[in-house]
């Protein structure tokens, strides 16, 4: 079932469109520094496709993340995505990391239906009674809730960190986004939250989005080009995206979008109208020179 989640979203985006909005204000350019500055977030997102992060020799993307200590791995990349759990040094965080959903399965993806929003489970997110969320997002993140915040209270407890970052592409950035509200709402009030998620479909309604953006002040949500996966599902069935968004444009033009689910041209609701303006090819990235997924893997 999991594996089989994206797809239908698209189904979902087409049948029950939102109506149009006027564009807003608030678009502005990322300079060349606070570009690069993702570029590693986007190699832990790549990492999350491997199968070798226990002893991080899974390849491209962990050689570009020397000095990562692996604590807990798990999920067999299909019933439950893989993740992984460790410290990175440079940053002197937790990393958390969700595997997304490979793209060339997209097509065995069309027997999924199970995009209905359902409340979070309380004992996972106390005081988010109002939240209504992706119920196939919602059951996936509290098959590995428990072992992942394990993992990040003993690297909290062994290297004494104030930050956990949690990071994710596709239905990874879901599980990230859906993780960053778990952890904030376990670990102590000190302990920063840090979310960047690449290609994020939309996870949960209006009540959830204004949550995230008050709770998860430090949260990116990077979209690439015409990348159709954060049009789903769509606003007319009440799913609504957190503020954030930074758009690739192209290469390394990228922008920063103001608000939530921003029409303007230059951000990706308003360059995908629907999913038929969009690109399946745009999804992996490139991310300032990383593409994600499990091409870059080694066995």
């Amino acid at each position: 079932m999991i594996k089989s989640l994206l797809f239908s979203l698209l189904a979902g985006a087409v049948a029950l469109a939102a109506p149009a909005l006027e564009n807003r204000a608030g678009v502005t350019a990322l300079s060349a520094s606070q570009v690069s500055a993702y570029k590693p977030y986007a190699q832990f997102s790549a990492a999350a496709y491997c199968t070798n992060t226990a002893s991080w020799n899974c390849g491209a993307a962990c050689k570009a993340l020397p000095g990562f200590v692996p604590y807990a791995t798990g999920g067999d990349g299909n019933g439950t995505p893989r993740f992984f759990v460790g410290y990175w040094p440079s940053d002197d965080t937790a990393i958390v990391a969700h595997q997304g959903t490979d793209p060339s399965k997209l097509l065995s993806l069309l027997t999924d239906v199970d995009f209905i929003p359902v409340p979070l489970d309380s004992k996972l997110f106390p005081g988010m009674g109002g939240a209504l969320v992706h119920n196939g997002f919602a059951g996936t993140q509290g098959i590995t809730a428990n072992a992942v915040l394990t993992a990040v209270k003993k690297i909290i407890s062994e290297r004494n960190v104030k930050k956990v970052t949690v990071v994710g592409h596709s239905l990874g950035g879901a599980l990230a986004l859906l993780d960053g509200a778990y952890l904030k709402l376990q670990l102590p009030a000190g302990i920063q939250i840090k979310v960047v998620t690449h290609g994020m479909p939309r996870v949960g309604n209006q009540w959830f989005a204004d949550w995230i953006d008050a709770n998860i002040t430090d949260l990116s949500r990077i979209t690439n080009m015409k990348d159709v996966i954060p049009i789903v599902p769509g606003r007319g069935i009440g799913f609504h995206h957190p503020s954030q968004e930074k758009h690739i444009l192209s290469g390394t033009n990228w922008v920063a979008c103001a608000g939530q689910d921003n029409t303007d041209t230059s951000c990706t609701t308003g360059a995908v109208p629907n999913i038929f303006a969009g690109s399946l090819g745009d999804h992996g990235g490139p991310y300032d020179g990383v593409s994600i997924g499990s091409s870059g893997c080694t066995a």
